[in-house]
């Protein structure tokens, strides 16, 4: 089929038995003729009939030269005969012929002189349509020039797959020399490259018929051993003139170029797309840890088969750290992801658990990051490099076991402070980090780092403001006057600022007992801060034995003068000789009262305004209060909610304080355990008092 290489017939074996003739001589049509030496018909094939027009009857024993030579060429003819059958040298030659209807054709011929077994001679003529000659020549012509020029890899298979033809291109793409390809199959020519969907397809054509094109398919040639090439493969049957399938014609087109560009494109695709996923996903509470765990979320699997986020202790605790070239990096674990359940019980050990503090030595790859601030890249991890990822020896043997083939460690930078690294490893992965992986590590780093670093000032801040908070709130005895009394403080979830509740107990003359639950609105330090000064007067006042609506008179006015505060507050006194409370309330929500024999009920009091909002009077209401009987004290963080309406939520109270038989303390513990939801966003004070008689 081409100069290139093709499979010569003598190799070709032959089939057993018989088998279905070619095509190519029914397409060129042969007509044969035999003479005797006078240049009579003796034999008239019927091909001879349809090129002369004459059936067998009319032209046989005819002297032929008048049936098929036009009268111009009758001497030339006679004699090329009479020199054919003279000499037994065959002749070929082309002329016009005149047929039966009068009309000439111009014929290619090919004569020679034949002897039977008893010595006598005859001519055979074998004439065909020059016309048909031309065009078969042309098209072998064209198709060998097409088949040896085109930068297309073009070859034949034969029915078992073999190679059969290939041209000079298909040699250039395999880099392999035709001879070699011939006889042999797809596999053993190019073993490197991915040959099942493409043997597949080609039964599938030569069972069918049906084209198979545009099929893809990647791998490595020895013309090119280290490197992947891309390759757009289709196939077409090929058959004779009769419908016999000779085997399959195969072109390849090389589209590495095209490959490569979609590859970078996907690659490109799949960095905005994990860059969008982390935009959504990371940062979405102020928790440092979760923070951090959404990163390395984010990181597994999408670019790597394990992940670490570590800080710098330094860093979580609110201090700067520089590293000098001979300084441990002393490192605080906050979220490890290993994508690999089956591999994670030797990965995991080796990563240091979240909340653990180690200290890496200064020749460790980790420390080298948040030393220079830089990547560090492994592509292809040797047991040299195991040793520098991991903490220890052990922890190495440990990742040696898993797998780790490439790491990547980048380094979180926020505000232009090195906060941590996150470190990343591949396992079950088979392509090592590459540059388009350190760029979309970097890039997570980035929009993570400053997500952490807020999460980490926050954190600091709620802590301060919870010690303050803390060390603002009273430490009361379990048993005044006439009083047993427990209490509670529940900061809001970690991801809110600390608040400005407060309770306090105070004791006053003649066993009488103070009791106060407030909340300043707002938060941190600044609602801590509001908090102390007005427990700080609530303290002063009380000490004056004023009443309950006049105190909170005089708090209003002190709120008043601060910043832009408000709060509410519940004042109360208990005199146990009268075995009754004053109470006055500034906004708040009613205290719960408890009495044996009957159900808790809601306080119902006046509810009067915050302090801060000035210009209203307030109102002191009294109540009983026996030996038993107990009042619960509480800010709203107990019981609102954004989902429940606050009359369920209160219902929800009072079903819970209906049973009997627990301790002041396993109440406290009862009602937080199950109101107060761990994703609240506001702190809850909580105060419970319980009337004594004088011999308790």
């Amino acid at each position: 089929m081409s100069a290139a290489g093709s499979l010569p017939a003598g190799d070709d074996r032959p089939e057993p038995g018989p088998v279905r003739p070619s095509g190519l001589l029914d397409v060129l049509r042969v007509a044969s003729v035999v003479l005797d030496t006078e240049g009579r018909v003796m034999l008239w094939s019927p091909q001879a009939e349809e090129l002369f027009g004459y059936n067998a009857r009319e032209a046989l024993g005819q002297y032929a030269a008048r049936i098929m030579v036009h009268e111009e060429h009758l001497d030339l003819v006679v004699k090329l005969f009479a020199d054919v059958m003279r000499t037994g040298r065959s002749w070929a030659g082309a002329f016009p012929i005149r047929r039966k209807d009068g009309g000439t054709r111009l014929v290619e011929f090919r004569n020679m002189r034949l002897l039977d077994d008893r010595g006598e001679v005859y001519a055979l003529g074998l004439a065909v349509d020059q016309s048909t000659v031309r065009r078969l020549e042309r098209d072998v012509a064209l198709t060998a020039r097409i088949v040896a020029q085109s930068p297309i890899g073009l070859a034949v298979l034969d029915s078992g797959l073999r190679y059969v033809s290939v041209n000079p291109a298909l040699e250039q793409m395999n880099g392999v020399p035709a001879d070699q390809h011939l006889g042999r199959t797809i596999r053993e020519v190019v073993p490197l490259l991915l040959v099942d969907a493409i043997e597949d397809a080609a039964r599938e054509v030569l069972d069918t018929g049906r084209p198979s094109v545009d099929l893809f398919t990647t791998g490595r040639t020895p013309a090119d051993p280290d490197e992947d090439h891309a390759w757009s493969v289709s196939l077409y049957r090929l058959e004779n003139g009769l419908g016999t399938v000779l085997g399959v014609a195969m072109s390849l087109v090389d589209v590495t170029e095209q490959y490569r560009a979609n590859a970078e494109a996907e690659s490109a695709r799949r960095r905005l797309a994990v860059i969008a996923d982390a935009t959504t996903r990371i940062g979405t509470t102020l928790d440092l840890d979760r923070t951090a765990g959404e990163l390395a979320d984010v990181a597994v699997p999408e670019l790597a088969d394990a992940a670490a986020v570590d800080l710098l202790d330094a860093v979580v605790l609110g201090r700067r750290s520089t590293l000098g070239p001979a300084e441990p990096a002393v490192m605080r674990a906050l979220a490890v992801r290993w994508a690999d359940a089956d591999g994670a019980d030797d990965v995991l050990p080796a990563a240091d658990p979240p909340g653990r503090v180690t200290r890496y030595a200064p020749d460790r790859l980790i420390t080298e990051c948040v030393r220079t601030g830089l990547p560090v890249m492994v592509p292809q991890v040797k047991d040299e490099d195991l040793a520098r990822i991991a903490r220890s020896p052990e922890a190495a043997e440990l990742l040696a076991r898993a797998g780790v083939h490439s790491y990547l460690a980048v380094p979180l930078i926020a505000r232009g402070e090195v906060l941590g690294a996150l470190d990343l490893a591949r396992t079950r992965t088979p392509r090592p980090f590459d540059e388009d992986d350190l760029l979309l590590a970097r890039e997570l780093a980035s929009r993570a780092a400053v997500q952490i670093d807020n999460a980490r000032w926050y954190q600091n801040a709620r802590d301060t403001a919870l010690t303050l908070q803390r060390s603002l709130l009273p430490s009361h005895p379990r048993v005044t006057g006439g009083l047993e009394v427990a209490s509670r403080y529940q900061p809001a979830g970690a991801t809110s600022e600390v608040g400005g509740d407060w309770f306090d107990v105070i004791p006053l003359d003649d066993d009488r007992t103070a009791l106060v639950v407030g909340d300043v609105m707002g938060s941190g330090i600044p609602a801590a801060a509001t908090m102390g000064r007005l427990r700080t007067a609530t303290h002063t006042l009380a000490s004056l034995g004023l009443d309950p609506a006049v105190l909170l008179e005089h708090l209003d006015r002190i709120t008043g003068g601060l910043d832009q505060a408000i709060a509410t507050c519940v004042y109360a006194v208990h005199d146990p000789r009268e075995r009754r409370c004053t109470i006055a309330n500034a906004g708040h929500l009613p205290p719960v009262r408890l009495r044996a024999g009957h159900a808790p009920e809601l306080l119902d009091l006046p509810t009067g305004v915050p302090l801060g909002v000035g210009g209203v009077a307030f109102s002191t209401t009294t109540v009983a209060l026996e030996p038993g009987d107990r009042l619960v004290f509480y800010t709203d963080g107990l019981v609102e909610t954004r989902r429940d309406p606050l009359d369920e939520r209160l219902d929800r109270l009072l079903a819970l304080l209906d049973r009997p038989g627990h301790s002041l303390e396993e109440v406290c513990d009862l009602l937080l355990r199950t109101l107060h939801e761990p994703d609240n966003v506001d702190d809850v004070a909580l105060l419970i008092a319980r009337a004594t008689t004088p011999d308790d």
